[in-house]
C-alpha cells in the first residue's frame, strides 16, 4: 500500500515523494529494504535528508479507560546532501535493520490484525514533510513461529493481536510498547483459565516469553491472576521439543496461578527464582529442567498442523473486512492528521 503526496509544506510545485518497500516480509531483527523515488518539482531543491521513520498504531489503558495513537519506534537517515533538480527523477535505495522487538503482523501469510508503517520524511531547504506512509509486513523468528505453532498443535486458539503502551518490568523489553497476542485456552485448561495473553521480547541473543493467564485489569494496572516468563535461544530452534516445552509452561503457569494468587504485575520486578536451564533452547522459569529431547518422526507434521490450526483461528478470530478497515483506519488517520 503505498501512498504519493505532494510536499505541502513547500506547496504546489515541491517534489513528490515515493518509497517502495521489497516484497519480501522482513523479520524482527531483520533487514529493511527497498527504494525512495524522488520526483524533481517546479524547480531545483537542495533535499537535506531523507528519513525512515517505523510507526505502529499503540493502544493505551489509563484510568478513564483505553486510547490509541500513533508511536515511532525507530528512525533511520537514508539519503540527503544533494541536488534534485527539476523534474529529476532519482532513487534512493535503502537497507535498515528493525528492531528485534518489532512486532510479528502475520503468520503463515495469515494477518494478525497489528498494523505497522513506514513513514518517509524529507527535509528540504529547511521544511520537513511526511511525505509517504507505507505498511510493513513482519514475519516471526523461527522461535516466534515455533512456539505459535506448539499453541496451535496443543489446542490453543487465537482471539486477538494488538499492541499496548507501556513496559513489563523485570524484563529486557526496549520499546515503548509490547505486543500481545491472545489466546482462547485448550480444552484441557479451559476450566482454570479464561485467556492466556503471549508476548515476545527478543533479542540478538536469545527472546523472552511472557504469558499472563485470566488478566482482568490489564497489563498497566494491578488485574491479572499469574504471570510467568521463561528465555529461549534463537539457536537450535530446530532440536527442540517445542510442543513439550510449551505444555510445561502452560503446566508452570496454571499452577503459580492456583499457588500463588496474583502475582507482582507489569511495572514492577516479577519476583519468580532465577531461571533455570532446560535443554538447548534456553531457560525455565522456578527452576524446573526439561530434557530438550530431539521429537520423534511426525513431529514436523504436528507442528505444520498446529501452525494450520492457529492460523485458521486467526482467520476465524477477526472477519477479513475487519483487518482491512484496520489497516485502512491507519492511514487515513494519518492522512488526516499530516493534512
Amino acid at each position: 500500500m503505498v501512498f504519493k503526496r505532494l510536499l505541502g509544506a513547500l506547496g504546489v510545485g515541491g517534489p513528490t515523494v515515493d518509497t517502495v518497500l521489497d516484497p519480501a516480509s522482513v523479520r524482527p531483527g531483520g533487514t529493511l529494504t527497498g527504494q525512495v523515488h524522488l520526483t524533481g518539482g517546479k524547480a531545483d531543491f537542495e533535499i537535506e535528508h531523507i528519513t525512515l521513520e517505523l510507526v505502529a498504531r499503540v493502544e493505551a489503558e489509563h484510568e478513564g479507560g483505553e486510547s490509541e495513537g500513533v508511536v515511532a519506534f525507530d528512525r533511520f537517515t537514508v539519503g540527503g546532501g544533494f541536488r534534485l533538480a527539476e523534474g529529476e527523477r532519482r532513487s534512493v535505495p535503502f537497507s535498515v535493520i528493525v528492531p528485534w522487538e518489532t512486532p510479528v503482523t502475520e503468520l503463515r501469510g495469515q494477518s494478525l490484525g497489528v498494523v505497522l508503517g513506514v513513514r518517509t520524511e524529507l527535509s528540504v531547504a529547511g521544511a520537513k514533510d511526511k511525505g509517504d506512509l507505507d505498511r510493513l509486513n513482519v514475519a516471526p523468528l523461527p522461535a516466534q513461529e515455533a512456539v505459535l505453532e506448539a499453541l496451535g498443535g496443543l489446542g490453543f486458539g487465537f482471539r486477538s493481536a494488538d499492541l499496548e503502551y507501556g513496559r513489563i518490568g523485570g524484563t529486557g523489553q526496549r520499546l515503548p510498547f509490547h505486543q500481545e497476542i491472545e489466546l482462547v485456552p485448550s480444552p484441557r485448561y479451559a476450566r482454570q483459565v479464561d485467556e492466556i495473553e503471549l508476548t515476545f521480547l527478543a533479542n540478538p541473543g536469545d527472546m523472552e516469553v511472557v504469558l499472563e493467564a485470566d488478566k482482568r485489569g490489564g497489563f498497566l494496572s494491578s488485574g491479572g491472576d499469574a504471570l510467568t516468563r521463561f528465555t529461549v535461544s534463537h539457536d537450535g530452534v530446530e532440536r527442540q521439543d517445542w510442543p513439550s516445552t510449551v505444555d510445561g509452561w502452560m503446566r508452570q503457569l496454571v499452577e503459580h496461578r492456583a499457588s500463588y494468587g496474583s502475582p507482582a504485575g507489569y511495572g514492577s520486578p516479577m519476583g519468580h527464582a532465577s531461571p533455570a536451564p532446560f535443554g538447548p533452547g534456553g531457560h525455565g522459569q522456578e527452576g524446573q529442567h526439561h530434557d530438550g529431547r530431539r521429537s520423534g518422526p511426525g513431529m514436523g507434521t504436528a507442528v505444520a498442523a498446529g501452525a494450520a490450526g492457529l492460523a485458521v483461528g486467526v482467520v476465524g478470530g477477526m472477519v477479513a473486512g475487519e483487518v482491512v478497515d484496520e489497516v485502512g483506519d491507519f492511514f487515513e488517520g494519518e492522512e488526516e492528521e499530516e493534512g
